[in-house]
């Protein structure tokens, strides 16, 4: 059995488990997509799907088998860098984090499906199999999430202000069993299809944290692994576009505790 992070109670891997070697020879003939949503991110979003290119299959016995990029009607060069930089490019007109994600779901031939943010300023290729790689591993794992520092004005930590001051909280207050996951609304995560076959993908910035807690109710604690990525640096928002991300997060969890919003 692999073992379970004392505090946390998910499941924990060790680096060497989930070294690349490792997990591509795990893989079996399972099919592995990686689904990218993304808005405005002309600056970036090359550099994540490069990212993934050592892990590609094309042809040979590689970690990934497709790389699809859901624009989210962005009005910058998202798309022409997408396409340029070899993914499958998807376009939707402004459905929001979750709607992009259940798009790129849809087209995927994946029976494991692993979301990257098209943001993330330093991608590395070892995502991948830490990401993909519990999955791999040991099947009562349903759902993997990154965790990281995050960077803020050029400081190594200090980011992720909509965790810490309402994702966070709000678990403490609503399902402590989920209080210590140490990033609930990473958007770096896998998972199985049967996961979205079961339980969906909410609307929005609710994604995350639904996802998290309807895994966690439908197959426990130890269904869901945690998997260090070192530092993320990414954009940081504003606080004008912050408090929107946070009510959205709120009123997710209020729902599945039984505590119906007002809005949004």
């Amino acid at each position: 059995m692999t073992p379970r992070d004392p505090i946390v109670g998910t499941t924990v891997f060790d680096a060497a488990q989930l070294a690349g070697p490792a997990v591509r020879a795990a893989k079996a003939d399972h099919v592995v997509s990686a689904v990218i949503p993304a808005r405005d991110e002309e600056k970036t979003i090359a550099a994540v799907i490069s990212a993934i290119h050592p892990y590609l299959a094309d042809g040979g016995p590689g970690l990934v088998d497709e790389v699809i990029v859901v624009d989210d009607g962005s009005t910058d060069a998202t798309v022409a860098e997408a396409t340029a930089a070899g993914a499958r490019v998807l376009s939707i007109d402004g459905d929001g984090k979750g709607g992009a994600m259940r798009a790129g779901v849809d087209v995927a031939a994946g029976d494991i499906i692993v979301f990257l943010d098209g943001d993330v300023a330093n991608m590395r290729p070892d995502y991948l199999p830490r990401l993909v790689g519990p999955l791999l591993l040991d099947p009562e794992v349903m759902l993997v999430k990154g965790h990281y520092d995050r960077s803020f004005e050029g400081a190594a930590t200090g980011g992720g202000r909509v965790t810490e001051l309402a994702a966070r909280p709000i678990l403490a207050l609503l399902f402590p069993e989920l209080a210590a996951v140490r990033q609930p609304l990473a958007g770096e995560t896998a998972l199985r299809r049967e996961v979205i076959e079961s339980c969906g993908l909410d609307n929005g910035y609710r994604v995350e944290i639904g996802l998290l807690i309807d895994v966690w109710r439908t197959w426990g604690i130890a269904a869901i692994a945690e998997v260090d990525l070192g530092l993320r640096i990414h954009r940081n928002r504003p606080l004008s576009q912050l408090g929107p991300m946070a009510a959205e997060v709120i009123a997710a969890a209020l729902e599945r505790s039984g505590i119906e919003p007002t809005s949004p």
